[in-house]
């Protein structure tokens, strides 16, 4: 087990996009490390920038806090589809710890990934996994939940980050 330290806001790699997986030889290593961290945070998902990684790639296990354990890795993800309209639900990130906003996403969404088999995969996502693909799909391009608010609210809850920090 390798439980890697967790990149916090402001860390700049945190704005960044990540480059495409292109060589899935050396990710068994990578993405053990990630869910090793996950479980420990204890995060339902993580991004390889939270861990300095500039790759796209994450992993997620969205019931295991409420049922069994069921990771996945998505390597190179994608929406291909939305639908079911928008829901507002309180998101936490590991990498601005302290920190519960409420973000308005998709529902429902058609999601293409490549697991570390370099099988792609395309899979219907609602719910809280649909939620949790899009905010670890917004750390691959640079996005985090600041960056969903509206500019007040985000003066607001920085200036109260900066105080937890």
């Amino acid at each position: 087990m390798s439980v890697r330290p967790i990149v916090t806001w402001p860390d700049p790699r945190l704005s960044e996009v990540c480059a495409p997986v292109d060589d899935l030889t050396d990710l068994a290593d990578l993405v053990r490390d990630m869910f090793d961290t996950m479980y420990d945070a204890p995060g339902r998902g993580l991004a390889a920038p939270q861990i300095g990684v500039m790759q796209r790639v994450f992993v997620m296990d969205p019931t295991w806090k409420t049922g069994d354990r069921t990771p996945f890795v998505c390597i190179n993800p994608e929406i291909l589809s939305s639908g079911g309209g928008t829901a507002d639900a309180t998101e936490a990130c590991l990498s601005i710890p302290g920190v519960s906003v409420d973000v308005s996403r998709p529902t429902d969404i058609t999601f293409g990934f490549t697991d570390l088999d370099g099988v792609r995969h395309e899979t219907r996502l609602t719910g809280f996994a649909a939620i949790c693909a899009q905010h670890e799909l917004d750390h691959l391009n640079g996005v985090v939940i600041f960056d969903r608010l509206t500019p007040e609210m985000r003066a607001q809850v920085e200036a109260n980050y900066a105080v937890l920090v």
